[in-house]
Order: C-alpha cells, then sequence, then structure tokens
C-alpha cells in the first residue's frame, strides 16, 4: 500500500481551490452564488474526530500487543488495513473539498462588508480548518499503522508470509 503524498494532497487543493474560486467569479456574474453550508466544517470535524480516535486506540493496542500485555487484544492486520484505507481516502477527499470551499472563500474575501457572504467566508474558512484536520488524522493513522523496518542482523531478508 502506498503512503499519503503531501505533494498530492497540496495538488488536489490547489487544481480544486483555482477551480472553485474560477466558478465562483462565474457564478457571481450571473447573480447567485452558491452557499457554503453550516454542515460542511462540522462533518470534516467529525471525520477527524473518528480518524483520531481511530489511531489513538490502535496504537494503544498494538503498544500493549508490543509489550506483551496480559489480555491485550491484538489488531487484526486487516482491520487496520482498512482503517488506513479509509484515512488515505478521507484525506483526498478532504483535500478536494477543503480545496473547493478554500477557493470559494478567497472569493468572498472581496465582499466581507456583505453579512452574508461574510457568514460564508467564515463558514469556508472553518471547513478548510476541518479539512486540514482529517489529512492531519489521516497522517496520523497511516503513522501508527506503518509496520516497523525489518531488523536484518544476519543478512538475509526476511520473507513475507
Amino acid at each position: 500500500m502506498k503512503e499519503l503524498r503531501i505533494r498530492t494532497l497540496a495538488a488536489v487543493f490547489l487544481v480544486a481551490g483555482v477551480l472553485s474560486w474560477a466558478g465562483a467569479r462565474l457564478w457571481n456574474s450571473v447573480g447567485t452564488l452558491p452557499r457554503v453550508p453550516l454542515a460542511a466544517p462540522i462533518v470534516l470535524a467529525l471525520i477527524a474526530v473518528v480518524l483520531l480516535a481511530t489511531a489513538i486506540s490502535l496504537r494503544a493496542r498494538l503498544k500493549a500487543q508490543r509489550e506483551r500485555v496480559a489480555g491485550a487484544k491484538g489488531v487484526d492486520p486487516l482491520m487496520a488495513a482498512r482503517a488506513v484505507v479509509f484515512g488515505q481516502a478521507s484525506a483526498l477527499v478532504a483535500a478536494l473539498v477543503a480545496g473547493m470551499y478554500g477557493g470559494t472563500g478567497a472569493f468572498l474575501l472581496e465582499s466581507l462588508d456583505i453579512p452574508a457572504r461574510r457568514d460564508q467566508a467564515i463558514y469556508a474558512g472553518f471547513s478548510v480548518l476541518a479539512g486540514l484536520a482529517v489529512i492531519a488524522a489521516a497522517f496520523f493513522l497511516e503513522r501508527v499503522c506503518k509496520l516497523p523496518e525489518d531488523d536484518d542482523t544476519n543478512g538475509t531478508t526476511a520473507s513475507a508470509a
């Protein structure tokens, strides 16, 4: 499984942001602007909390397993792999959504004197922050579930089971 790359996420964020900014300008020329829902930062924050809770739980279980604590509940490798895939998918979607709301928010910065647009810009800013929190939680989850490097003391490589 490939690791997340910051370059990929940054590229998705920037492309989505530029396209969203251009789309907002075009949409505004027609006379309306799509709304940034209040639920957007809330949903992204909830996803970040779920990812963080999963990472903390897996980290504690892996630590107990490594230290051979009596009665420690092991970690199923397939469950850990699914958690990492969920984190990676969440990070990609969060980069896309944060870029989209970031572009819209950047456009809305031009008209902060209008109360409705100011509120929309605030929602967009919180959505970007929550999207960054999802990405950070996904990186943490990926780091927790990463297999340790093989200690090759005898000069032979370990075969994968």
